[in-house]
């Protein structure tokens, strides 16, 4: 599978410059970095969560992990983490498991990690499990731009 036809309209119509790192099978984001020898905080993560008003992704470095009780708490609602056979509907250009970090392209509310926001250069997964799209911060942000975001996570040990 290749780029995310989703991923690859939003770069299109936004006329966003980017360039794809192309690197062997990797399932996680730690394993992405090493792959691509990319820095982990760099990546930017999806992480889904839902609750009875609808789903809500996380965007979050690569090195960390989405503090769920902060988050909920800022957005006055009772989220939890979904389970990746849940999200097959949403993602139908994506592998399971590789969630790109642009949910206003798919229509789901997101909140970004300001972590994500101080890089110069951010790297993400466009919908499979081998490669990565690079894009500068000013990029990202257009991608993101009707995101909300802050400090909703915390690095991983």
């Amino acid at each position: 599978m290749a780029m995310a036809k989703t991923v690859e309209g939003c770069l299109e119509r936004y006329y966003l410059p980017y360039s794809v790192i192309f690197h062997s099978r990797a399932l996680c984001s730690r394993d992405t970095a090493q792959a691509a020898a990319v820095p982990a905080e760099r990546i930017a993560k999806a992480v889904m969560l839902a609750d009875a008003n609808g789903f809500v992704m996380a965007v979050v470095p690569g090195d960390s992990h989405v503090v769920v009780d902060v988050l909920a708490r800022d957005l006055q609602r009772d989220l939890h983490l979904v389970n990746e056979t849940r999200l097959q509907n949403l993602f139908t250009d994506c592998e399971a498991g590789a969630i790109p970090p642009l949910g206003p392209a798919y229509g789901i509310e997101t909140v970004v990690d300001d972590r994500v926001l101080d890089q110069a250069e951010v790297y993400f997964v466009a919908g499979d499990h081998a490669e990565l799209v690079r894009v500068d911060r000013n990029a990202f942000l257009m991608l993101l731009k009707d995101a909300k975001h802050g400090r909703i996570s915390r690095q991983s040990h």
